[in-house]
């Protein structure tokens, strides 16, 4: 079974987030694996959603996927989101990108390997839940201290030549605004609305978002280099705020009980991305204290992060690249998150790369190109390469 028909057969598995169960693809994979001699263990936190792990004595590459994928309704897309239609050059579908492509090339990638009788110390990790957060995947398994820290490389995907070696930092916060009702004709001079708490609150973070945050000479040229890989992949000019604001979403609200009753409950969960020159930590402080009487809840948050370009797994997946692709790699720091996150806090040097059509993550018509499948296949088997021991001639 080559690279794409894997990838078909995972993509037609469902493993929707929610609910995340994972056990069904997790158990495929586990077949797979130990069809080439590959023992692995499964490790779950709540029964449902399943870990798959692939330990080594003493590792030194861990290659990492996630299992779960974003949900998906069918409406829209030219091809049915789990059918996994191989058609003009891809293979559509829910996952195809984000990522049971690039769980397909890491397994065959080891598969070529051992065929080719390389004997190198690699771990691999399949999670259940990158999608949201990690709590029963990546931070349950770091917290449990399954995994040894070593070079680690997430199949992600990412533009072709451009591995990512950093991210921006992340917040997640859940507010409950309270108000005090009245009746509307009398509003604002009598009642509190909890729905213009949560408004002035927006409205402060558009005034976050417009600051700008310094960086080194160092940074700056990453940060240039990176916005210039992102305004080519989306095919949009003046990207470059981007990586260097705080970017919020307003991501779900819900509030109020009539429209002529001023509004006495209002919840409100924001996503934000934090830049470089700042900490999540400042961000959430600085948001509290202009929000003094809400409830408020944090449900995530870790600082920008990044993995030197001097670090052996920065310099070897780029070697990889630089040889299937015949062109030279250029580094990026990513706009979005991962799992990678949790892995750098814990000591392992982390870079995404990967197979897949950036712009059709988590969207209508997510694809992924053959022709990456079978690139990242070849490097992902250079990169374990490297890490084999030199045999004595």
């Amino acid at each position: 079974m080559d690279v794409a028909e894997l990838c078909r057969d995972l993509v037609r598995i469902r493993s929707e987030n929610p609910p995340g169960d994972t056990r069904e693809v997790a158990e495929a994979i586990q077949c797979r694996l130990a069809g080439i001699g590959i023992d692995s263990v499964a490790v779950s936190r709540d029964g449902h959603r399943c870990n798959l792990i692939v330990r080594h004595a003493n590792p030194a590459l861990l290659l990492c996927g996630h299992l779960d994928v974003v949900p998906a309704i069918p409406e829209g897309w030219t091809h049915h989101p789990y059918a996994a239609d191989e058609a003009d050059g891809y293979i559509w579908g829910r996952g195809s990108a984000d990522m049971k492509g690039g769980c397909a090339a890491l397994i065959t990638a080891m598969e070529a390997s051992i065929d080719a009788g390389i004997e190198a110390p690699v771990s691999m990790v399949f999670v259940c839940d990158e999608e949201t957060g990690g709590c029963y995947g990546m931070e349950y398994l770091l917290a449990k201290k399954v995994l040894r820290p070593c070079d680690t490389l997430i199949a992600e995907p990412t533009p072709p030549l451009s591995p990512c070696i950093g991210q921006k930092g992340l917040a997640r916060i859940s507010f409950s605004f309270s108000g005090e009702p009245g009746h509307s004709s009398l509003y604002p001079a009598i009642g509190k609305s909890a729905i213009m708490e949560a408004f002035d609150l927006i409205s402060f973070l558009q005034e976050v978002h417009g600051r700008h945050y310094p960086v080194d000479g160092e940074m700056e040229a990453m940060i240039e280099q990176s916005s210039a890989v992102l305004e080519s992949v989306f095919g949009i000019s003046g990207l470059d705020h981007v990586l260097r604001r705080v970017m919020f979403n307003p991501g779900v609200i819900r509030g109020g009980e009539k429209a002529n009753i001023v509004a006495e409950r209002c919840d409100l969960d924001l996503d934000l991305r934090i830049p470089w020159g700042c900490t999540s930590g400042e961000i959430v402080s600085e948001i509290a204290s202009r929000a003094p009487s809400a409830e408020m809840r944090v449900t995530a948050a870790s600082d920008p992060s990044c993995t030197p370009h001097s670090a052996t797994i920065t310099r070897r997946i780029c070697e990889g690249i630089r040889e299937v692709h015949a062109r030279e790699p250029l580094p990026i720091f990513q706009w979005a998150a991962s799992d990678a996150r949790h892995l750098r806090s814990a000591g392992f040097p982390t870079v995404e790369y990967g197979p897949g059509e950036v712009t059709s993550i988590h969207g209508i018509d997510e694809r992924v190109s053959l022709e990456s499948l079978r690139q990242a296949e070849r490097t992902y088997c250079k990169l374990i390469q490297s890490y084999a021991p030199v045999k004595p001639e």
